[in-house]
Parts: C-alpha cells; structure tokens; sequence
C-alpha cells in the first residue's frame, strides 16, 4: 500500500524510527494534535500495513477511577474475565465478539516481525501510564453508570414554587406599594444624603455611569458686567452677565468623563431655567472636561440674561433633564 497523505507520512517515519511509542509521545514528536494522531493510526492500521495501535494501563489506578463512579455490578452478575493472549504476543488473527475486548494490563512483546492486521481497530499496549488514585472521572448531571444499583437515584433539585400572580402583580394586600414606581429612586436620593442647599453648601450625586459625585456652589457674581467686557465681550442694551463658580469632587473609583457644568443652569423666578452661553473669561477659568477618582476641580460658567431677570437658585444635573439625581442651590435675595 503507497501511503500520499503527508501528514500520514511523517507519523509512519516517526513510527518506524520510534518502533513503539505512546499515542502522544508519537503525536508530540511531529507536531500533532493527540486525537488527530490516533485518529490517522487508527484508520492506517485498518489499511491493511503492518501496525497495531493499543493502549496500556495501571491496573489498580485504573480499578481505583472507576470504583470512584461505580458501586459494582448488579445483583447476581458474573464479573467479566481479562483476556489472557497466548504466549508469544498477539495471535495474527484476534477473536472478533460483540462484547468489549480487555487487553492484559502487564507488559507484553509484540513480535518483531510482520503481521497480519485485520481490517478492523485492535489495541496494543503503548508504554506505562500512571493514572492518578485520586482521579474522579466527570459525569454530566443525572447520569446514570450501567450497572450502577438503583437503590440509590439521583434526585433533581426542587423547583421553586410558582409565584402568586395577584402578589407579584398588585402586592400584599393593604399596601400601595405596587403603585409607588418611584420608590427606587426615592431610595438612592435618602441614602445619598440632601439634594437641596444655599451657596457653599457641597452636595452629593451620581454621575450616569455610577460616579460618585460631589458638587459645591463657591460663589455667584450677579452681575458681572465688568468682567464679561475686560474679557472683550459686548453686551446687548438690556442684557447681563453672571458668573458662578463650582467645584466638583469624583469621590468614587469611576472616571468622570463629562464636562461639570455642561448642564448647571440658573433658575428664575417663574421656573426658566436658563443655560450657560458659549463664552470663556481670561480672569475667570472654564471647567474642563473630565474628572478622575480623587480629583476635584472648579471652574466658572458664564451666562446672559435679560437685566431685569430675577435668578432664584442654580441648578446642577448630569443629564438635559432634571431627575433624581439633580442638585438646587437656592439663591438669598
């Protein structure tokens, strides 16, 4: 038989300089996953070529695994006998059966000579292999050993029992609890501490990724009309400048990736809000964007405003709207 498949090549040459090897060690020696090899020798020796693959064991570490999974044969069955080959090595031609074949577990020679291999898979030993007493093979959940006794079954877990509908939907009776879809973030707003203040009070609030987060209302100059022109900006007739300065503090381990006072706004007196205008001061620096864990920072926002506007407090929040996490100073006349 011509052998074309390279990589079946290079295990036979391997094989041929070795004269016997493990599975793996062959497999090891040419570069080759061990199921593949296997795999090839398996199918060459079915080829009709003078080649026997086997396998070789510990007898006790073996008896040892299985008897780890294995609590015996049922009632009343005869154990199965090992096969004993007759002296010499392996006969040309083995015994074909329907059942298992057990291949002795001490050493053996194989002839030196050429065989006659049959065209089905046979196994010859390969080498010692030491297999761990303390091994446990692995078995999926609910598998049951043939032979095991069934005087001990596997038991499935209980299942939980199926919820009430009326509970889960309207909750327990002589509550409203099932209406109060703001009790979450009256929750979060009570444990993290007072959402309101006057100017210099520090409040704290969270950030849309989690953060940590406390803001503190230094100063309000209102108006400010001075500074916006030395920094060479004009006002309209009827217009006004206010400067605020805040600090923010990340207390927390997440990084705050937004710009502090993207959406701090001024509240007037019939509830506008009003947002900052795109406008730096040299005298008065802007935030920048970002605060990391440990940081604190501050800055100034500029605004523009109709004269007779009547501000009442300034208004922090991490988003456009306001919601739980929103923070009010309120402005003393």
């Amino acid at each position: 038989m011509a052998v074309t498949d390279p990589m079946d090549a290079r295990l036979l040459a391997m094989l041929a300089d070795m004269g016997k090897a493990a599975v793996h060690e062959l497999a090891a020696k040419v570069g080759m996953d061990p199921r593949e090899a296997a795999s090839r020798l398996i199918a060459l020796s079915g080829s009709g070529l003078p080649l026997l693959v086997g396998v070789e064991c510990d007898p006790r570490g073996i008896r040892a695994a299985v008897a780890g999974a294995w609590h015996g044969p049922p009632s009343g069955a005869q154990p199965a006998q090992p096969y004993q080959p007759p002296s010499g090595g392996f006969p040309a031609q083995p015994q074909q059966g329907s059942g298992p074949h057990r291949v002795p577990s001490g050493p053996h020679r194989v002839p030196s000579g050429p065989h006659q291999v049959p065209s089905g898979p046979h196994q010859v030993p390969s080498g010692p292999y030491q297999v761990p007493a303390s091994y446990q093979p692995q078995q999926p959940p609910g598998y049951q050993h043939p032979g095991v006794s069934q005087a001990h079954p596997v038991q499935a877990p209980p299942s939980p029992a199926p919820a009430d509908p009326v509970i889960s939907t309207w909750g327990p009776p002589q509550t409203a609890a099932w209406a109060r879809g703001d009790q979450d973030s009256l929750a979060a707003q009570a444990a993290s501490g007072p959402r309101t203040g006057r100017i210099g009070d520090a409040l704290r609030s969270e950030g849309l990724e989690g953060e940590q987060l406390t803001v503190q209302l230094i100063e309000v100059q209102d108006p400010a009309d001075y500074l916006f022109g030395a920094a060479g900006y004009r006002l309209e007739p009827g217009e006004r400048a206010v400067v605020v300065h805040t600090e923010i503090t990340n207390n927390g381990s997440i990084p705050y990736v937004s710009l502090p006072d993207n959406y701090l706004e001024l509240i007037t007196a019939d509830g506008s809000a009003i947002a900052k205008a795109p406008v730096a001061l040299t005298s008065r620096p802007p935030h920048k964007i970002g605060v990391q864990p440990g940081e604190t920072l501050g800055g100034h926002t500029v605004y523009v405003l109709p004269e007779s506007t009547r501000v009442t407090a300034v208004r922090w929040s991490p988003r456009p709207e306001p919601d739980h996490r929103t923070l009010t100073w309120t402005i003393e006349d």
